[in-house]
């Protein structure tokens, strides 16, 4: 699959950036909730998630038919992103901790955890530099 520079580019701009989401989600997910790193971390994971639910929007879907000859239907997890991060922004900014945490697991599940599962799918660039043999 031949890519020109930009896509490269953002490619790698996304994988900087949900490289360190994820590893924060998982902290997060697993550990106490309310604290001040809790919310500290919350916040910078909560950037990194919106800036590669951008990023992936202004990448050419390579695989399956697409929208626009751009969007894929993986670019559907980057609109669950870009919706549940203010959701759950707001929501815990006037007290709603039930919609906070249902949106934050969401988020991890779909954003992080379904999406990276598509990502390592045989023919997806991530997948095929993993697993592929080489030459």
């Amino acid at each position: 699959m031949l890519l020109d520079h930009w896509q490269e580019a953002l490619i790698l701009l996304h994988l900087s950036t949900i490289g360190p989401a994820f590893l924060m989600g998982t902290y997060i997910m697993l550990n106490k909730k309310g604290t001040e790193p809790h919310k500290r971390l919350g916040r910078v994971y909560m950037g990194l998630m919106l800036l590669t639910a951008l990023v992936t929007l202004l990448i050419s879907a390579q695989l399956g038919p697409t929208l626009f000859g751009h969007f894929g239907y993986i670019h559907l997890l980057s609109l669950l992103v870009l919706y549940s991060v203010p959701k759950a922004y707001f929501a815990i900014k006037v007290g709603d901790v039930k919609t906070h945490k249902w949106n934050m697991i969401g988020l991890y599940i779909g954003g992080l955890l379904v999406a990276g599962a598509f990502a390592l799918m045989p023919g997806r660039l991530l997948g095929d530099l993993l697993f592929s043999e080489l030459p």
